[in-house]
């Protein structure tokens, strides 16, 4: 059985639970270790407890290093009785520094590490001396990873490929819906149905983090004096907004119901809503241009259509298969003129749609879980990269679960 050593950036992110969870169904034994940045005990994993390295604060990118810093100095104490593992996976640049650490904490030798990336930050991105000297940091950190994790193509295209120095074969591994109690023959749910009475409603669920998502949906609700409601689901990133709760309390038309618990409670809060907004304007034109968001899949399996906006890999991903609301700009009157003239037969229509689309486009299931596992296994027999001289070589694309 494949041992896995997990390190998370933020033990707290249902994200993480999730990934934690696929590994299990697919047959691996894993051990969670990582940093926190709040209290959530919907992303508590049974029969999992995690060993805290730290606590770390979102938005403050100092207090992070100081904070793996001091995590990589305590290592040895921290995993004084966990076993070598046969693979770690780092999940992003922070947990890629503690890996290698931990390599030699566990007694050296030749321990293959993972590096899983879903998010480009933008400090990665800067064409500057900072700029510059993490991005080297990355390809120094991930000089031998044996292999690269990522959730969208274009991450690849914009940051892998032409500016990173990691050298990895890539493995795409979207963030869809894992089910594992269902079976693959079985039929998604049906269209969904147009309100009898009462308002539209548009779902913003998950990682709320985007200041002009906020702006937009409060003006255009308004507009629509009521024949639009918005529902939040989620953890909110405080230190992107001002009084993100005073906010929503002052809106006639915006509700706020906190965070849930995924997958078990995704089908109740979507079949709350008609709408999903897949749009994120956080790091704008760079990492919220190129992902391919959670509520993207989790809408789509519900058949609740989405709203993209246009240049965006989200966008591509609907009208490559004629799915979803694609808004030209990020305006209330954009949004006006894409969804005011809704009527029952053009929703039906556009879910409609979701709802014919094969169900392994939302789903990742036990089978997906267990080729992850497969893979990973791949890896411990592999024989390390060879390290390129330069540090920016084009990544070997081997495809992957998709």
């Amino acid at each position: 059985m494949l041992q896995v050593l997990y390190f998370a950036q933020d033990l707290a992110d249902p994200a993480v639970r999730r990934r934690v969870l696929m590994l299990l169904a697919g047959g691996a034994r894993v051990k969670l270790a990582g940093f926190r940045r709040d209290a959530n005990p919907l992303a508590a994993i049974e029969g999992i407890e995690p060993i805290e390295l730290g606590t770390t604060h979102d938005g403050r990118f100092v207090q992070r290093i100081g904070a793996i810093a001091k995590g990589c100095f305590s290592l040895r104490q921290a995993l004084r009785n966990v076993e070598r593992p046969d693979v770690i996976i780092a999940r992003n640049l922070d947990m890629l520094a503690i890996a290698r650490k931990a390599v030699s904490v566990l007694g050296g030798g030749d321990v293959p590490i993972v590096y899983e990336c879903l998010d480009i930050h933008r400090l990665l991105l800067r064409p500057d001396i900072a700029g510059k000297t993490l991005r080297a940091s990355e390809a120094f950190l991930g000089r031998d990873a044996r292999l690269l994790i990522t959730s969208s193509p274009a991450f690849v295209e914009h940051y892998f490929r032409p500016l990173s120095g990691i050298t990895a074969p890539t493995m795409m591994l979207e963030n869809k819906v894992l089910e594992l109690n269902e079976t693959m023959a079985r039929p998604l749910v049906p269209a969904a149905s147009p309100p009898k009475d009462g308002p539209w409603r548009i779902g913003w669920f998950g990682a709320l983090r985007c200041r002009k998502s906020l702006a937009l949906l409060s003006a255009f609700s308004r507009k629509m004096e009521g024949r639009f409601e918005i529902v939040l689901r989620g953890r909110p990133a405080y230190s992107q907004f001002d009084d993100f709760e005073g906010f929503v309390r002052n809106e006639p038309f915006m509700q706020f119901h906190g965070p849930y618990r995924s997958p078990e409670e995704l089908s109740d809060i979507y079949s709350d809503v008609h709408f999903t907004w897949a749009i994120d304007f956080f790091e704008e034109g760079q990492n919220s241009k190129w992902l391919l968001p959670n509520r993207l899949y989790e809408g789509c399996r519900f058949g609740r259509v989405p709203i993209a906006l246009r240049g965006t890999e989200t966008a591509r991903f609907l009208a490559i298969r004629g799915l979803g609301m694609l808004l030209d700009k990020a305006e209330p009157e954009a949004l006006t003129a894409l969804l005011g003239s809704i009527d029952s037969e053009r929703y039906i229509e556009a879910s409609g749609r979701i709802a014919t689309c094969a169900a392994d486009t939302w789903i990742f299931s036990r089978s997906d879980c267990e080729s992850l596992v497969r893979r990973l296994s791949a890896v411990t027999s592999a024989a390390p990269p060879r390290i390129a001289p330069n540090l920016s070589p084009t990544p070997q694309n081997e495809g992957g679960l998709s």
